[in-house]
């Protein structure tokens, strides 16, 4: 089998030139491999072979195996195998069906879609011997005649078949069966003669004329299987010369423009493939890019000219391969020779390409192998694109710096000469350490911000600060302040950054290395110009500090070799100031003396510095275990007395005790005591501290020092560890734990009741439970209910009984509690469901020896097995029984009386068995009970008719009440004797039974004991009528409460008839009888669907007439009735008999001829002339016992409502209505009763439409309802009931006094009856209100009903306000209220508040109350608590108005005399204070009392008590800086108050008299000013007098001049610059301002860094000016002129003094340091990128204008700068300052000139300034060579040269080590070391080249003559010659 198929995708592809001699033009040709086909077994033979197309799909056959693919030959849609060779194939249908024939002449039709065969037939019997074929071809054509037909033609060796009725189409849509019915029209059998020649016999292949039929060519020669015809010939010649291919078997089909052949291959060995090719013509362009896909480029060449194609497209995929080559050379390090070649053979092809822009792209693009190489390719691109090589160049000079020339590598340069992110490059170098690329790729191009902030991040932590330091120094910091000004915000906040890091990374060399580092971010104030964004910048600030404190830092290591780390470095010295105190005793003298002041100083907060030593203390101190290092805690409780702050001195407290051993010592002990009784914010958590300590004290006695509890597992391991102890104080110990640890104490009581429950001690455990807060105990419940079922479930590790019993019981003890103290409904049943369980669990154990486990116990397969078998025994005892004599059977149920016996031998413990077991008792007594039921004992079969009934209520159960029910009632009809328990009613027992059939019958059954449960419900109420009780006819309210809800819904037990009392012999067999009759059919008869028993549903007998037996009995039993007077079982034996009976004929004769046809015509007769006896006597018999019981109804204690209607529908209505109206008139105050009777009425008069009678009813009905109502309040209606409206109002007097009347129902009252609302709303609102809560009026009804608290205000109140708006006028309630106000205690605000509310909500004018005003101060004062002890002007109100004293006069104010103007400020004085001032202000304010006064005394409360005590304690400690926050509170709200008094000289006199107490200081100055405001305030009020105005002035003018020398000195103390010589001078303020601008600070700060602190002498001048108004402009312009034009004298002109270019130079410098650009540029006229080239013109001129030398500045900036500086050198180069200046303009003006500079270096070396001109000079061509772009063109051997001639070899030796040719730079560097001192080079790299703006040139210069030092040293070492340095 041919199974293996692979498919191609155009693999093995060829091309062929095949063509004629004689043709003009060639043809070309492809053939491409598609598909691969191979037998995984060995081939013997050549496969047979076939292969054929359609439209659609193709199919390739290969002896046994057909495979269809798609016409691209790219799918394989169906692959089979068959049992031998396939002959012929063919699809149809639209390639739905595939026909296959096999030469065994099986013939299959399978359909595609499905891959189904769904016809296989042997079409001959034999097929052909030997390898011949049976089918030599196949044709499906499709029936013209008939669509969706085939005909089939087979041929085959020696005939065909032709097959017809081939329906596909409906094979295909199933319509058809599977089962084809086919069928062959004939068989032809061909014989031919074997010696025939044939064409197709032979394989060979000719050529034939149409028309003639003659041979025109033949080809004997080749092999043919078949073939086709391309295309016709038109020329006549023929030629096979070109055409020869050379293979075993072709097989062909045609497919659109291609060609397919399947081949074989043609070796001497086994066949292994068949390949399936496609034949078509190509295009030139196809056959070129085949030759360059397969890298034949010296073919693809040839070819392209041949054709005359692009020859360029060959050289440049031939230069791509190459490109590929170098690359993968350059990655995999391949041999040298492979770069070689693979380079000339790229250069030979660049030289063939013309496209200029190739080349140079593939230059750039080239990895090439060497530098050399790369540099003669760029150069080479250069010669033909130079304007794109350029930057390349630049970029390999680059390249070459920085990776030297060993470490060139292609693909490297290729990656950094397309890379354009240059900041990605130098931090790539930072962060591999590589320094020096880092700086050169720094020099080569420079950044942005983003691109600072990315370098300063990416510096490795690890690079030395030493280099960093010059890198920044000379490059970083001056580029970033010249081009990046923005950036030094970044630039400062790294190098904050990194100073801090290094001491960590650099710990030697710290701090010093770290003050370097840092400095660096700091300005020199005159060496720069400071730009917009350096003022005040926080980051630079932040830098000045480090630099401050490492300054600090380093003078302690050198002066006292103290080492300290940076974060501790303030605290530290306060440190060790209290570490040298010797005593505790001495503490607090060494605060107040040392540690205060140092505090102020430096600015720290003494409490947390304190704080912070204690602890540092307790760290150092609390390890030591022995008792001679406990001065510790004496000394840490020294410092804690100096401690302010409460909080910070509890926080010391906690840490002392976490600290202290334990047990404590006294002092510790008595310190916490001392603190524990204090109070404040974090007292509790003091407490819980101490609480905690206590724990461990506890601890201590169990053996436990040491731990350390991180988790609450931890703890409980603690707790279990003390339980386990047993000691008697456990418990208490291990709750005490919990507590401290916040752990619930449930878990730890379970833990204790576990091991109560291993010790068996079940008291204990049940005293405990009951002992815990119900909360507790029912979680504990819970708890230990799971544990006792995952104990008892444990059956393996519970091995003894005993311990099984004690969990058992101990449970059912614990849920029994539980249900008595558990309240959630959700929780009680699972409660309930373990309860049951473990009880059943502990009496299965304790009565029968049985132990279930909780799992056991609920899966019923094993409590089924248990009860079988214990029912086994019980059976077998109970056979037993009777072989035994009487004697000895008796005692067995006689000893056994409660059935608890270990062997079952009673019902009773089988039964009690089956109830522990949860297993249903109905299959082991439903026989008992009915065999009992049937040999009379009645008590034994309703004992188990009861429990199968409580407990198995299923349908069967049903069944058994059913038929025992029935049973009974046939025995008492027939009077069987039977066994009765004492006692019983039988009759109601049987109802009972039925009731209890009905609820769990089945649904076929329901019918049946409906009928009998009202049957004997009808026959239990007829024997109770024959029982006398013993409660005299009273009601059992036991009996009644035990009825079912469904008898006391049907039946309303309101109305009990009197009657005489039945005999039971005559009536119960009678009404059994009947109960018999309506039942007709036993319970063993065999129901059937819809079918019943009872006689309302059952069918007619058969010869039985089932009416007539009922007539009898129920005539007696009416008889019976009526004699003894029970009329109301009489009705209801009438109704439900004649219903039943109806019901019956009716259900059986729905219709008349049906009826005659089934029952017969006489039968109908009989059954309706029954029925029409029944109902006359039935309807007469109902008209006289309605109305004899509808008397007793009426006549009844109680009006049974619905009984009544019932009966009064039965009867005419004038009766009735006779009958209603004599009840009410002979009832007397029986509201109830009235109401039931005339509801009775009304709703007759509705039914008959009698209006006007049914007036009368309702009237009576209203009346009835308001009697029951206020009846129920104690207040009778009698005396207006059935009278007119106008009599209703009597009744008001007693209802308004009774408390219990509400709103509702006096505006219900007055609405029913149409009364005057407005008086009774007033009577009844002022009663209301007027009610103090303790106050009852006198013969209140509700005394002695449980009812004797007073309506509570909020209630009084809210019921009258919603009863006011109902008023019509509210004057008169307006008047007597406010008359009555002052009737209520003052302090009573709910009271009085409710009045004013009323009184307000009446919205009436009062002018003796003003409401609002009231109700204003009545909201103050309810949120205001009282502070002071009540006056004796209280008492004295409260004596004379008669009203009791409450317990609200210490917390509240009172209000009427707060409303009383003349006694207000004797409440309101001794209220005073700071936190009831806002309270008071704003009743003040709504009394409209004088707030002048009452702002003084709370100004003059606060500065006493809290201001002046602060500021004096402070100034005594010498702190300059008071506590701000609690200061500036207590200021600002003084000065509120100040500010809030109206009268100007009262609040100008308070604010003297606090600021004259106040000592020196701010606060002063500040207050002295406040004053000031005040009087200037007062003084613009126009209303002054003339005396008072002069005495106004006089007051200012002397405290203005007391407020400027506080002031002055307030600010030379702020600036540090309060020296006795300054404070003297505060008077003087000018001259002070001119002492302190020279001041020697000033000149310090310009000096040094700006690191250094020094005081801000322009703030201080400006503000003391500014206090003493001095004109500041004219001192600093006097000062500036003095400074300006100080060094020299000035020139005088006609005009006086004359500023120089030196005093203007000086000018704008100052200017540009202390403006910013804009302002410069706008008032100088000079642009802002301008100013710092003005400030070098200003210098230079001002150095000619020393040399008298005239030049103005428009001259100097115009004049050519090179011809002044030629002539200047010309005629003053005998001056050393003109050759200076020479020197200085060459280099900023770039004057180069070689003749001149030769002459200015001997001039400069002459006068010994060769440092200052030759020096910067040379430095800058060298810096300039490494930025230069074409370095590589440079000449550096000459730079050098140069430099050698001034003797500086170092810089020399640099230019030559930039030579990008490594053997031309070896050579040179070697000749220039051969010549020179190598000292002095190494001397000049220190001196000269040590800056950082050369990057890695100096130390590549240093390591040069070190390594040939090196060299030297080991040839002299070695004795071949010896050198001398």
């Amino acid at each position: 089998m041919w199974n293996d198929v692979e498919l191609l995708i155009n693999e093995d592809t060829n091309t062929g030139h095949f063509c004629s001699v004689r043709e003009e033009s060639s043809g070309l040709y492809q053939v491409d491999t598609l598909v691969k086909i191979a037998s995984p077994e060995k081939v013997l033979s050549n496969p047979q072979l076939y292969a054929s197309s359609n439209s659609n799909c193709s199919i390739v056959v290969a002896d046994t195996t057909v495979i269809l693919f798609d016409l691209s030959y790219q799918t394989i849609l169906l692959h089979l195998d068959f049992d031998s060779n396939v002959d012929a194939v063919d699809v149809c249908l639209d390639d739905q069906f595939l026909v296959v024939c096999e030469r065994n002449g099986n013939l299959h039709l399978i359909y595609l879609p499905k891959k189904k065969t769904i016809l296989t037939r042997a079409m001959l019997e034999k097929a052909p011997l030997g390898n011949k074929k049976t089918y030599q071809h196949i044709i499906l054509q499709q029936d013209k005649t008939s669509v969706g037909m085939y005909h089939l033609l087979l041929l085959t060796q020696d005939g065909f078949f032709h097959i017809t009725n081939l329906a596909l189409e409906k094979i295909q849509t199933g319509i058809a069966p599977v089962k084809l019915g086919f069928q062959i029209l004939f068989f032809w059998k061909l014989l031919l003669n074997p010696c025939a020649p044939l064409a197709w016999s032979k394989n060979v292949l000719s050529l034939w004329d149409l028309h003639f039929l003659v041979m025109v060519y033949c080809w004997p020669d080749l092999f043919i299987h078949d073939f086709l015809l391309i295309t016709e010939l038109n020329n006549k010649g023929y030629s096979t010369n070109d055409f020869e291919l050379k293979v075993i078997d072709i097989v062909m089909c045609k497919c659109k423009s291609c060609f397919f052949f399947l081949v074989m291959n043609s070796s001497a060995g086994p066949i292994t493939s068949v390949v399936m090719r496609c034949f078509t013509e190509a295009l030139p362009e196809n056959r070129l890019s085949r030759l360059l896909y397969k890298h034949k480029f010296e073919e693809a060449e040839k070819f392209a000219i041949t054709f005359e194609l692009d020859v360029e497209l060959v050289y440049k995929v031939k230069l791509d391969f190459v490109l590929e080559q170098l690359a993968s050379v350059s990655v995999g390090g391949n041999g040298q020779d492979i770069c070689s070649d693979l380079v000339v053979e790229a250069k030979t092809n660049l030289l063939k390409i013309m496209d200029d822009q190739y080349v140079v792209e593939y230059c750039l693009k080239a990895p090439w192998p060497t530098f050399d190489t790369a540099e003669k390719m760029l150069n080479h691109a250069a010669s033909r694109c130079p304007s794109q090589i350029q930057e390349a160049l630049s970029r390999l000079a680059t390249f070459c710096c920085v990776h030297s020339l060993e470490k060139f590598n292609g693909i490297a340069w290729i990656e950094f000469l397309n890379s354009s992110d240059y900041i990605g490059d130098v931090l790539s170098h930072l962060k591999e350490g590589d320094l020096k690329g880092a700086q050169h790729l720094w020099l080569r191009h420079e950044f942005d911000d983003q691109g600072l902030q990315d370098l300063l991040n990416s510096i490795p932590e690890d690079l030395p600060s030493q280099d960093l330091c010059l890198w920044f120094r000379s490059i970083i910091v001056p580029f970033v302040r010249r081009v990046l000004p923005r950036g030094q915000k970044i630039l400062a906040r790294w190098l904050e950054q990194r100073a801090r890091i290094l001491e960590l990374t650099e710990k030697g060399d710290w701090p010093q290395n770290g003050l370097n580092l840092a400095e660096l971010g700091l300005p020199s104030m005159w060496m720069w110009i400071p730009t917009e964004d350096d003022c005040g910048s926080e980051e630079v600030e932040q830098v000045q500090s480090l630099v401050s404190n490492l300054r600090q830092l380093l003078d302690l290591y050198n002066k006292y070799h103290c080492r300290l780390s940076l974060s501790v470095f303030e605290k530290v010295v306060a440190f060790l100031m209290l570490d040298k105190v010797p005593a505790p005793e001495l503490i607090a003298a060494t605060v107040e003396s040392s540690i205060r002041p140092y505090s102020v100083e430096h600015q720290l907060p003494l409490d947390e510095l304190l704080l912070q030593y204690i602890k540092d203390l307790l760290e150092r101190c609390s390890s030591q275990t022995t008792t001679l290092f406990t001065e510790w805690e004496a000394k840490a409780v020294a410092l804690l007395g100096c401690i302010v702050d409460s909080d910070l001195v509890v926080d010391a407290v906690l840490a002392i005790m976490q600290k202290a051993m334990v047990p404590w010592s006294e002092v510790v002990e008595r310190l916490v005591q001392q603190y524990l009784e204090m109070k404040g914010p974090k007292q509790d958590l003091l407490k819980e501290s101490y609480r905690l300590m206590e724990m461990r004290k506890l601890l201590r006695g169990y053996g436990i020092r040491n731990f350390n509890l991180s988790n609450n597992t931890q703890i409980m391991t603690l707790v279990r560890y003390i339980l386990k102890q047993d000691l008697p104080t456990s418990l208490e110990d291990s709750l005490k734990l919990a507590g401290a640890y916040k752990l619930p104490t449930s878990q730890i009581h379970t833990l204790y009741l576990i091991q109560l429950i291993s010790q068996s001690q079940n008291e204990q455990c049940v005293t405990l439970l009951k002992n815990l807060p119900p909360a507790e105990a029912e979680h504990v419940i819970e708890r230990l209910a799971n544990w006792a079922r995952l104990e008892l479930q444990d059956k393996d590790h519970v091995s003894e009984e005993k311990h099984q019993m004690v969990i058992a019981q101990v449970m059912v003890e614990a849920l029994l509690f539980l249900q008595r103290i558990q309240k959630d409904a959700f929780k009680s049943v699972d409660c309930e469901n373990n309860l049951m369980m473990f009880k059943a669990i502990a009496h299965l154990q304790e009565d029968f020896d049985i132990f279930l486990t909780p799992n056991n116990y609920e899966d019923p397969t094993v409590r089924k097995q248990i009860q079988e078998r214990h029912i086994t025994a019980y059976e077998n005892t109970r056979r037993q029984g009777p072989s035994q004599s009487t004697l000895t059977a008796t005692p067995m149920v006689a000893n056994d009386p409660d059935g608890k016996t270990k062997t079952i031998s009673t019902e009773a413990g089988l039964r009690r068995l089956a109830r522990q077991l949860q297993r249903t008792e109905q299959e082991l007594w439903a026989d008992l009970a009915l065999r009992a039921l049937g040999v009379g004992k009645v008590d034994k079969a309703l004992k188990i008719l009861r429990l199968l009934y409580e407990h198995h209520g299923t349908t069967s159960t049903g069944k058994v009440l059913f038929s025992a029910a029935q049973k009974l009632c046939q025995m008492l009809k027939a009077d069987v004797p039977m066994v009765l328990p004492e006692g019983v009613d039988l009759p109601a027992v049987i109802h009972n039974l039925a009731c209890q059939a009905i609820t769990v019958c089945h649904s076929d059954l329901l019918l049946d004991c409906v009928e009998l449960c009202k049957s004997t419900r009808a026959a239990m109420d007829v024997y109770h009528q024959c029982q006398l009780s013993d409660n005299y006819g009273f009601i059992d309210m036991s009996l009644a409460a035990e009825r079912d809800p469904y008898s006391h819904w049907s039946f309303q037990d309101v109305f009990n008839e009197d009657c005489i009392i039945l005999d039971p012999v005559s009536v119960l067999p009678v009404q059994y009888e009947i109960t018999n009759c309506l039942l007709p059919f036993s319970s063993d008869r065999i129901l059937y669907p819809l079918d019943c028993s009872c006689l309302s549903h059952c069918s007619f007998g058969k010869d039985v007439n089932f009416l007539k037996s009922l007539l009898t009995p129920l005539a007696s039993m009416l008889q019976m009735l009526q004699e003894c007077s029970q009329l109301e079982l009489a009705l209801r034996l009438l109704v439900d008999s004649f219903g039943s009976c109806l019901q019956h004929i009716t259900s059986n004769i729905m219709d008349v001829k049906l009826g005659a046809q089934l029952h017969g015509l006489e039968a109908l007769l009989n059954y309706k002339a029954c029925l029409t006896g029944l109902r006359t006597t039935t309807l007469s018999s109902i008209n006289s016992v309605a109305v004899a019981l509808l008397h007793k109804v009426f006549n009844w204690r109680v009006v049974d409502c619905d009984l009544a209607i019932g009966l009064c529908t039965l009867l005419s209505k004038n009766e009735v209505f006779k009958i209603l109206w004599k009840v009410i008139d002979n009832t007397w105050q029986n509201y109830k009763k009235i109401l039931t009777v005339a509801v009775v009425g009304a709703h007759l008069c509705s039914l008959y439409n009698e209006e006007e009678e049914q007036k009368k009813f309702l009237s009576i009905i209203t009346d009835a309802e308001w009697g029951i109502k206020l009846g129920q309040l104690g207040i009778s209606i009698q005396a207006v009931f059935r009278q007119g409206p106008e009599m209703k109002s009597n009744l008001i007097p007693v209802l308004v006094k009774n408390r219990n009347t509400t709103p509702e129902i006096i505006l219900q009252y007055c609405s029913t009856f149409g009364l005057n609302r407005d008086e009774v709303i007033n009577q009844y609102i002022t009663t209301l209100l007027l009610q103090e809560d303790d106050e009852r009026p006198a013969g209140d009804p509700c005394e002695g009903r449980g009812e004797e608290k007073p309506l509570g205000h909020e209630d009084a109140l809210e019921r009258a306000l919603q009863i006011i708006p109902l008023l019509q006028s509210t004057s008169n309630l307006t008047i007597s209220l406010s008359a009555a106000i002052l009737k209520l205690s003052p302090y009573n605000y709910e009271r009085i508040e409710g009045v004013l509310r009323i009184i307000q909500k009446a919205e009436e004018q009062i002018t003796s109350l003003p409401v609002n005003q009231a109700m204003g101060l009545l909201q103050h004062l309810k949120s205001y608590k009282r502070i002071s002890p009540p006056t004796d002007l209280e008492s004295n109100y409260l004596l004379e108005n008669g009203l009791e004293p409450s317990v609200l006069i210490n917390t509240r104010l009172p209000f009427h005399l707060l409303m009383q103007t003349t006694c207000y400020w004797k409440i309101i004085s001794p209220e005073l204070s700071e936190e009831t001032f806002p309270t008071l202000l704003l009743i003040s304010k709504l009394m409209k009392m004088s707030l002048d006064k009452l702002y003084m005394s709370a100004v003059n409360h606060l500065f006493e008590r809290r201001l002046k005590p602060i500021l004096l304690e402070q100034h005594k400690r010498g702190q300059k800086h008071p506590s701000v926050t609690e200061v500036f509170k207590v200021a600002k709200t003084i000065t509120g108050y100040i500010r809030s008094i109206q009268n100007p000289e009262w609040a100008a006199a308070t604010a003297h008299k606090i600021a004259q107490e106040l000592p020196p200081g701010t606060v002063k100055t500040q207050t002295l000013n406040f004053c000031l405001a005040l009087g200037e305030s007062w003084l613009k009020d126009p209303k002054l007098e003339e005396t008072t105005r002069t005495r106004v002035d006089t007051f200012l003018s002397k405290l203005n001049l007391q407020f400027r020398r506080s002031a002055t000195e307030n600010a030379l103390m702020a600036s540090q610059l309060n020296s006795p010589e300054h404070l003297k001078l505060t008077g003087e303020p000018a001259h002070l301002i001119v002492t302190l601008y020279e001041h020697s600070s000033v000149e310090q700060r310009f000096r040094g860094s700006a690191s250094q602190t020094y005081p801000d002498i322009h703030a201080a001048c400006k503000e003391i000016a500014t206090i003493n108004d001095v004109d500041f402009l004219k001192i600093r312009s006097m000062l500036l002129e003095k400074w300006i034009c100080k060094t020299g004298p000035a020139p005088l002109s006609s005009s006086g003094l004359r500023l120089t270019f030196c005093h203007r130079s000086r000018a704008l410098l100052c200017l540009i340091h202390i403006g910013d650009p804009t302002t410069l540029e706008t008032q100088l006229h000079i642009p802002k990128t301008q100013v710092q080239y003005y400030l070098k013109c200003y210098i230079y001129l001002s150095q000619l204008e020393a040399l008298n030398i005239p030049y103005t500045l428009e001259t100097f900036l115009n004049i050519p700068k090179e011809g002044m500086v030629k002539g200047l050198w010309k005629n003053h180069s005998h001056e050393p300052q003109a050759v200076r200046l020479v020197a200085d303009l060459s280099l900023e003006y770039q004057v180069f000139d070689l003749q001149l500079w030769n002459g200015l270096l001997q001039k400069l070396l002459g006068f010994n300034m060769v440092g200052r001109g030759s020096l910067p000079m040379l430095m800058r061509p060298l810096e300039q060579c490494q930025r230069c772009p074409f370095l590589l063109n440079l000449d550096l051997i000459g730079i050098a040269n140069r430099f050698a001639q001034f003797s500086l070899t170092a810089f020399a030796l640099g230019a030559l080590l930039l030579i990008p040719c490594a053997k031309k730079k070896e050579q040179q560097i070697q000749g220039l070391l051969s010549t020179c001192d190598l000292i002095a080079i190494l001397e000049q790299v220190d001196e000269h080249m040590n800056t950082g703006e050369l990057a890695g040139v100096p130390s590549q210069v240093s390591c040069c003559p070190l390594l040939l030092l090196a060299d030297l040293l080991d040839l002299q070492l070695s004795g071949n010659f010896s050198v001398s340095l």
